[in-house]
């Protein structure tokens, strides 16, 4: 007990509780934030849960494709759910505290699902290369034991990220200023809280995520460039517009993932403030999970479809 409390005040890492600062200190911008994003946090439960139970009670619907799309609405609501509910706290308290451990849980939760959703994005850039490159093996490449595979590696590589970034999270000090300047436990507003050297941290950000953003983005470059050859070489008009408009939403939502995670995390600090990290973060974290089920599967016509059932059974 003597060593442990001695190594306490040693390294002052036993802080009991952190402030997060928020998206901004303006008093007057507090509750129309707190109204825009309780607005988009409901679109985003109702938008993926809807989705898991649409795809759940349709048979027809169970196919490759939408079987990734189960996980990735999952995915979305989970870590959604990890960040906006104490995020909307703050813009209603005076102030918004979390505990340590707290914090360091929120951290792991984040970085597991946004590390599984870049490699699940890769999985199903993968899924379209094969619908569309090679449709008469569809079904045997794509088969039911394939896409668990994929599914289980997405979730192994986002444990395979996350254990990283909080194992090294938890090796820091932190001093006397614990004020979070951010609306969430993220690495890099953390690591300004530390009073003993992050470069190891720094290391780690640069390895781990450089590998969880590198090799999904590869993969859906390679993929989608033998999409796009495969596209063109397609005789009919009406054809090209069909495969192209299957990809064109993945892509957008790709873009836009994948651009903001490495405008936040590949930077060097010295040339990103926070508040351009907050307002980055916010699209991967808040936008793109609202986003999702509205770009892989309202504009589909299999969903709307299976909508309609449902809607008719529950009024007739």
């Amino acid at each position: 007990l003597f060593f442990l409390h001695r190594m306490g005040r040693e390294n002052d890492s036993f802080v009991s509780e952190f402030i997060l600062f928020g998206l901004t200190d303006q008093p007057e911008l507090q509750i129309p934030l707190f109204f825009l994003f309780l607005g988009i946090y409901v679109i985003t439960v109702v938008g993926n849960l809807g989705l898991i139970v649409l795809i759940g009670l349709n048979s027809h619907l169970h196919t490759p494709m939408y079987y990734f799309l189960f996980n990735l609405s999952f995915i979305d609501l989970c870590y959604s759910s990890s960040i906006i509910p104490k995020m909307l706290v703050n813009f209603v308290s005076a102030k918004n505290t979390i505990s340590y451990s707290g914090c360091m849980a929120q951290l792991y939760f984040f970085c597991f699902f946004v590390v599984s959703e870049s490699f699940l994005l890769s999985a199903m850039a993968y899924d379209r290369y094969v619908a569309i490159c090679k449709p008469l093996l569809y079904n045997i490449t794509m088969s039911y034991q394939v896409c668990c595979l994929l599914a289980v590696c997405a979730y192994v590589m986002g444990f395979s990220g996350a254990m990283p970034h909080t194992g090294s999270m938890l090796r820091l000090s932190f001093c006397n200023n614990n004020i979070i300047n951010h609306y969430m436990c993220d690495i890099l507003p953390l690591l300004e809280l530390s009073c003993t050297s992050t470069y190891v941290n720094e290391l780690v950000v640069f390895i781990v995520v450089g590998i969880d953003i590198g090799v999904p983005t590869i993969t859906i470059f390679i993929s989608y460039a033998l999409i796009l050859s495969s596209i063109l070489h397609i005789n009919s008009t009406e054809g090209r517009y069909k495969a192209f408009s299957t990809c064109s939403s993945h892509m957008m939502a790709v873009s836009l993932f994948f651009g903001s995670g490495a405008f936040m995390y590949l930077k060097p600090s010295s040339l990103l403030s926070m508040s351009q990290g907050k307002v980055s973060s916010v699209f991967y974290t808040i936008v793109v999970p609202m986003l999702n089920p509205l770009i892989y599967s309202l504009r589909n016509k299999d969903v709307k479809l299976a909508m309609k059932k449902i809607v008719s059974k529950i009024i007739f």
